[in-house]
């Protein structure tokens, strides 16, 4: 059995001697008898009677003793007497790993005969501990040790010792210690770790070998598009050591095959291997070097569609712009297909599929079979709307909402037009529409689709406020409530709240969006306000109601109109020429707007490119001492051109009229002023024009107005440098002459919902009385 040799001993050594010495013991009891009845029998007798006696008392005592000692047959294997097991106790059968013969025949015998160690006499304790000592004290010295003290009994003196001392080999050891005061103690001095977290970099260089034969044949630059994406690009140029490069190469290896493939290459063998740079040679000690042999460009050999036929029939071969021996270019691969999937929904085949294309290369001829399965399903008509989850509205307002009538020709544009008119409400948090199908037959073997639209309702409140600064208009702080759906659908309900320093109000709004058409607009209002401006101060109650179509941030429309009517109660202060003074009188004004609007623009609140113009039509009549009707116009131009992308040319002109009564009949609030941020800056809000003998502008009955910017972005800050003109006149026709100009610099900071503005102006040839800087704060471009 192996493991009986390979085992390790189940005690030490002085144990096994231990054991040894009381075999040798019990051994040497066994023979004692014999050997005292031998001493009896060679002493000369006395009496023949005792010796006889004596003899036989020591054969029996021989004869008890060697009984006691049991014959070797009777401990072999299989001739123990074993006890009986426990009744009533049933034991397993154990068979034996080794036949007992085979065992017993395997054991030496023993006898006393083999080792003559065993009869001699034991030798006394004190003897061998004598011997021991002895021993100890001989052995030699390792070189450099000093020589053993000689002693048996060593440092002691005591030669009968249970355990013997240990062997003295440092004579040290016997010195006497030395006096307390004296002892002294070497601090352990502790070896410092070497600092390794020094920065060991390798610096390279990286070079292409073998693509610019291949690259001058694309449209695509594959050396910059592989340096945006490569490891060794990344990396900068240092490495930690040799290894890291090696490993930066064969990823960058990897995504030069891409490059390839994705160019058409499909069997591009790329090498790599780092060279250490010529001497002489400037730059880093190692080149990193990719060689790439692009080999054969694969081309169309045929171009597959399996599709059923479509309505026209040449659909999908008209959108899908691949054709037979050009490049297999995966981004025109997959800009085509891309095609496909978009066109067929724009054509009546709202559940159409493209599938996974395949392309069979032949690596003899470098061209490839191109596969495309499309699944077209049923061409759809528009059916009617379904909706579900936390409804904002119903599906008759869907309706409503929707640029499509049932019957039509199922365009997935409009579906994604109708999504977008959802979102503009801000009266859900999430919201789909998704086409489904019912089945039902339409004309021109199409079928009905079914728009289901899954909603859930957003909070319906809203809490805003703003903050704006204007010279002449003070500090203006707004705050407004709003229940964007409490009389559904789409019937809000807005309460303002202004605070300013010359502006303090108070008003209520109910408007109600989509108001039987998409993007008609009801609007009835009632508020309280009251303006302290230099030309006037004011006390005014006004009752309006308006229809309108009108441009927001999220749907920017390119027409626009409004028209309704309001009624005013005011009481204003007016300069009297007969006293010299401002006296408030009261005024009593009706009337009728309408506007409409052209917006070419590309954005609501930061125009770069395209124009806008509008036109205003106010007739109205003033009630106070008789019944003066007249009609206010203005018309608004700007335009905007993209210089770079960075810069922005813009510019804009104003011109009013007020048409039908003298200026004095007109009440000051509805007069016409020039002067202010939204006018022409470097001057006080509506300083501009005809001025009282007390230094404040009257207002006219024409203006005309003129700015010019130049806007300049860098990420989401930007510096505008403007110039504005104009003026304010008695006259009912824009004069043109004595125009003011201002002229200042603005910072803009770009968010998402608009342009927060600060522009600083100084006017030109500055008057008494006008400031030498004006500041203007808002949100949104000037114009």
């Amino acid at each position: 059995m192996p493991w009986l040799i390979d085992q390790k001993p189940a005690c030490s050594l002085s144990l096994r001697d231990g054991a040894g010495l009381a075999t040798i013991s019990v051994l040497l009891a066994l023979s004692v008898a014999p050997a005292r009845a031998q001493d009896e029998g060679g002493r000369p007798s006395v009496q023949t009677t005792s010796r006889t006696e004596a003899q036989s008392s020591a054969e029996k005592g021989a004869s008890a003793e060697t009984a006691s000692v049991p014959d070797d047959d009777q401990v072999q294997a299989g001739k123990l007497v074993i006890p009986p097991p426990p009744a009533n106790v049933a034991l397993p059968e154990v068979k034996p790993v080794i036949p007992d013969d085979e065992f017993n025949q395997a054991i030496p015998k023993l006898d006393s005969q083999d080792d003559p160690e065993l009869d001699k006499p034991l030798e006394s304790i004190e003897a061998f501990e004598r011997r021991m000592a002895s021993d100890q004290t001989d052995a030699k010295p390792q070189e450099g040790q000093a020589a053993p003290l000689g002693d048996p009994a060593l440092s002691d003196g005591d030669a009968n010792e249970e355990i013997g001392d240990a062997p003295v080999r440092d004579a040290e050891l016997n010195a006497p210690l030395p006096p307390i005061d004296q002892f002294e103690v070497t601090p352990v001095q502790f070896a410092e770790k070497k600092d390794d977290n020094k920065e060991v970099e390798v610096a390279y260089q990286t070079r292409i070998d073998g693509l610019d034969d291949a690259d001058g044949d694309t449209e695509t630059d594959m050396r910059s598009e592989f340096r945006s994406h490569s490891a060794l690009k990344k990396g900068d140029g240092k490495a930690a050591n040799l290894a890291m490069v090696n490993a930066r190469l064969t990823e960058d290896a990897t995504l030069m095959q891409t490059v390839l493939s994705s160019e058409g290459w499909y069997s591009p063998i790329v090498t790599t291997r780092v060279e250490r740079t010529p001497d002489g040679t400037d730059g880093p000690p190692l080149v990193a070097v990719l060689k790439v042999v692009p080999g054969k460009r694969y081309s169309f050999s045929d171009i597959v569609v399996k599709a059923d036929p479509t309505v026209p029939s040449d659909l999908i071969a008209k959108n899908l712009s691949l054709k037979v021996g050009e490049p297999i270019v995966a981004e025109r691969v997959q800009g085509a297909e891309a095609q496909v999937a978009l066109a067929l929904p724009e054509n009546g085949y709202a559940f159409a599929k493209v599938g996974d294309r395949d392309i069979l290369l032949d690596q003899d001829t470098a061209e490839g079979v191109y596969t495309l399965p499309v699944d077209v399903g049923p061409r759809g008509r528009f059916g009617g709307f379904t909706t579900a989850g936390k409804q904002a509205f119903d599906a008759e307002h869907i309706g409503v909402l929707a640029r499509f009538k049932r019957g039509e020709l199922y365009d997935s544009r409009k579906v994604d037009d109708l999504r977008k008119a959802l979102v503009a409400t801000s009266l859900f948090s999430t919201v789909s529409v998704e086409p489904r199908k019912t089945g039902d037959a339409a004309p021109d073997d199409t079928e009905y689709v079914t728009l289901h639209v899954q909603q859930t309702a957003g909070p319906p409140r809203t809490i805003a406020g703003s903050v704006g600064y204007a010279t002449g208009e003070g500090v203006t702080a707004q705050a407004t409530w709003t229940h964007r759906n409490m009389f559904p659908p789409e019937g809000a309900l807005i309460g303002k709240v202004i605070a300013g320093t010359r502006q303090q109000g108070a008003g209520v709004t109910f408007r109600r969006s989509n108001a039987g058409k998409r993007d008609r607009t009801f609007e009835l209002v009632a508020e309280a306000f009251h303006n302290d401006y230099d030309a006037y101060s004011a006390y005014t109650g006004r009752i309006a109601a308006r229809v309108a179509r009108d441009s927001t941030p999220i749907w920017q429309k390119k027409y626009t109109y409004a028209f309704g009517v309001e009624f005013l109660a005011t009481a204003e202060t007016d300069y009297n020429p007969a006293t010299g003074d401002r006296d408030r009188k009261l005024y009593y004004v009706a009337g009728v707007n309408g506007q409409i609007g052209l917006d070419q623009t590309d954005s609501l609140l930061d125009p770069t490119k395209g124009y806008r113009l509008t036109t205003l039509i106010q007739p109205e009549a003033t009630v106070r001492n008789g019944f003066d009707p007249y009609v206010r116009a203005r018309v608004d131009a700007s335009a905007y051109y993209p210089v770079m992308d960075s810069l922005v040319l813009a510019g804009r002109v104003r011109f009013g009229t007020i048409q039908g009564a003298g200026l004095f009949d007109i009440a000051p609030s509805r007069r016409l002023y020039a002067g202010g941020g939204g006018s022409v800056r470097g001057y006080a809000y509506q300083a501009l024009g005809e001025q009282a003998p007390d230094g404040t502008a009257v207002g006219g009955r024409s203006l005309n107005e003129g700015s010019v910017e130049a806007r300049y972005r860098f990420g989401n800050y930007g510096v505008v440098a403007f110039v504005d003109a104009g003026q304010a006149y008695r006259e009912t026709m824009p004069q043109f002459n004595n125009l003011r100009y201002g002229v200042g610099i603005g910072g803009r900071f770009y968010t998402n919902f608009g342009p927060v503005r600060l522009d600083v102006a100084t006017p030109i040839n500055r008057q008494p009385g006008e400031s030498r800087f004006n500041l203007y704060v808002s949100i949104g471009q000037a114009f």
